[in-house]
């Protein structure tokens, strides 16, 4: 049995109010200083705090006391139209006409107009062993595109981990472009180890340079010696190498596995992990990246492209065309084993 429960931003204020609560799960709404919204869902390994009507942000994750978001310099989440102003989430949905880092040609912001929309609904779905938060955006343009994103993150009884999907589908009369990602920004975890089910060979080094990286003499010498053997950063242990970010790029997944798996194994063997349907997501980047005010090690970002930008992606053929009516959902688990 299961019901729903649509949220209204009356429901959100600056004292925690409980939307639901049982045996199992609960639920509940307040705002930040800023006024930003906020859902917080707890079950029995841990709890997420998403951002129902920004985005549907997954502003933090935390499963038995390990806390899987990147360090950063936001208190909290802001009031902004472009996530470079409110760059301390545990994830967001990146795109959707638009993604990755813009090159000097491109016309969007970084990673696209989704991470910050205005959701236009949100509400809940629960049952007895799960509770769902469910957005809706519209995105329409005068003499442009027009589509309806219908984001979700569940919580399963029992389990550490988190489903997060993104349906898209195009209510124009003519195709529209989609690229996609799941920018899952996890913590930096010191001497951790990347382990993954695609071989060695499919991980290659970002060797392009976005505008917003500024190469110093060690970090370039660095590159060289991953472009030789990019496996050489399988663990962290040089974090004054990891700065400015260090990028892999993974392409046509599907070619070595129908489920892609990563993980992050601490030293003390805690895991975090990633799945999803290559099928659905045939590309990957690993972010990484260590300094005063930001600490990050997003072993896998699941995509429908390498984040570098429009332009970038219709060159190298992989920019989907979605068709009038055409529908299309991406899927990724994460939490910890």
């Amino acid at each position: 049995m299961s019901g729903q429960i649509f949220l209204k931003k009356d429901h959100f204020g600056s004292d925690k109010f409980c939307l639901f609560s049982n045996d199992t799960f609960r639920v509940e709404a307040f705002s930040y200083a800023s006024g930003v919204e906020a859902l917080t869902v707890t079950n029995d390994q841990g709890s997420i705090t998403v951002l129902p009507f920004m985005g549907q942000m997954i502003w933090d994750a935390e499963f038995r006391g390990v806390n899987m978001k990147m360090e950063n310099m936001f208190k909290e989440p802001k009031q902004t139209s472009q996530v470079i102003g409110t760059y301390g989430c545990f994830a967001y949905h990146s795109g959707l006409i638009r993604n990755g880092c813009p090159a000097p040609e491109d016309d969007h912001a970084l990673h696209g107009e989704m991470p910050c929309a205005k959701m236009d609904n949100a509400w809940l779905t629960i049952s007895d062993d799960s509770v769902t938060v469910h957005g809706e955006y519209e995105y329409v343009m005068g003499f442009g595109d027009h589509y309806l994103a219908s984001p979700s993150v569940t919580l399963h009884k029992g389990k550490a981990e988190m489903a997060i999907a993104m349906t898209v589908t195009n209510l124009a009369s003519v195709a529209m472009p989609l690229q996609y990602m799941c920018h899952t920004n996890y913590a930096y975890i010191p001497g951790a180890e990347f382990r993954q089910n695609i071989p060695a060979e499919a991980i290659k080094l970002r060797e392009s340079i976005p505008a917003h990286v500024k190469p110093t003499e060690q970090w370039l010498s660095f590159n060289e010696q991953l472009k030789a053997n990019p496996t050489a950063l399988s663990i962290l242990n040089q974090p004054g190498m990891y700065d400015p970010e260090i990028v892999f790029f993974m392409d046509d997944l599907p070619k070595y596995a129908d489920e892609a798996r990563f993980e992050m194994v601490a030293p003390d063997g805690t895991t975090l992990f990633s799945r999803f349907n290559t099928h659905e997501l045939s590309h990957a980047t690993r972010w990484i990246l260590h300094n005063g005010d930001q600490k990050v090690a997003a072993f896998v970002l699941p995509a429908t492209c390498r984040p570098e930008g429009h332009l970038a992606a219709k060159e190298a053929g992989t920019l989907i065309q979605l068709a009038s009516g055409e529908t299309r959902t991406f899927r990724v688990t994460t939490g910890l084993l």
